[in-house]
């Protein structure tokens, strides 16, 4: 394209999910009441894990640092989605724009990196479980979250350099918040080298996790297939189910996403799958845990009856 047709851009007009008045009442009622359903459900997790001294193993400390993930991810994208759904002023500084996806990417690809630590965990409790104790520790959890901080950081932070180097014909961004795609989307060139990146280093970052999730289920597949134990077997696989739906949920959504050319991108479709991704994901993982996990519904339900306690 000319470099005529090449536009400075100093903001970005964010058009939201839909330009129908109408439907912004209808987006702000649904937007505001999966963000506090996701403030109230992970706060509620993440206060039973720290005060009810049963759930102080390293899977719920894991678990309460999963709650701190998802109340941050939606809350990067969804309060300046509410104020947007709500008024006409809709334009972003670019750089909040940049700061905005790098701290995205940053907290989205960290979500990965501690689902593979309950991945390790879940292995080592049904593979080796007399070595649990001695093996899964939380200074171990914190080295984990460490090394996932030095890789994810990096990472979002090429992607946003490399962001701040486009050209844009358009300040217009059809999202609800800066993400990648929308942005490569308005490049005025094929954002090669943006793309060679994402499809190199950002597969081996974003998806390394998931194969060490696999990996990890593998294993485990292979020790619950040797169970002679019925108990053994429903009790493993009781464990293991919440964390898998969880999995599925993320990593569904990411790849539909990231893992397509530019060219590729549709406005309507990818940004349904991004609301999966940024809101109701991270609004049902704590409903997730707590319906099917019996040590967090009974720490839960103990919670509830000392707070009624000391109010009465």
């Amino acid at each position: 394209m000319d470099h005529a047709n090449w536009t400075s851009v100093s903001e970005f007009v964010l058009l939201g999910l839909s330009e129908r008045r109408d439907l912004k009442p209808l987006i702000f009622a649904g937007l505001l009441t999966t963000y506090l359903v996701n403030l109230a459900g992970n706060s509620l997790l993440l206060g039973a894990v720290w005060a009810d001294p049963q759930l102080r193993s390293p899977m719920y400390f894991l678990l309460s640092q999963l709650a701190v993930l998802d109340m941050s991810l939606a809350s990067i994208t969804l309060p300046q989605a509410l104020v947007h759904a709500l008024t006409q002023h809709r334009a972003i500084p670019f750089a909040s724009c940049m700061a905005q996806l790098f701290l995205f990417m940053a907290v989205g690809n960290m979500g990965g990196y501690l689902l593979a630590a309950m991945a390790y965990d879940r292995y080592v409790a049904i593979c080796n479980p007399l070595r649990y104790a001695a093996v899964v520790t939380r200074p171990l959890c914190l080295k984990m979250a460490a090394a996932s901080c030095a890789v994810v950081i990096p990472h979002s932070l090429l992607h946003t350099i490399m962001a701040t180097q486009l050209r844009y014909c358009s300040h217009y961004l059809q999202h609800f918040f800066c993400d990648l795609p929308p942005l490569l989307h308005l490049s005025c060139t094929r954002p090669f080298s943006n793309e060679l990146a994402a499809f190199t280093e950002g597969v081996l970052v974003v998806l390394a996790p998931f194969i060490f999730i696999l990996a990890s289920y593998a294993c485990i597949g292979v020790t619950v297939g040797r169970l002679r134990s019925a108990h053994g077997l429903r009790k493993a696989l009781s464990t293991c189910s919440s964390h898998l739906t969880v999995v599925t949920l993320f990593y569904g959504s990411v790849a539909w996403i990231y893992f397509r050319p530019a060219s590729s991108y549709v406005q309507e479709r990818d940004q349904q799958v991004a609301i999966v991704y940024t809101a109701v994901a991270p609004a049902l993982n704590p409903l997730i845990y707590s319906l099917r996990n019996k040590d967090v519904a009974a720490a839960l339900r103990r919670v509830r009856r000392k707070v009624l306690a000391r109010g009465t």
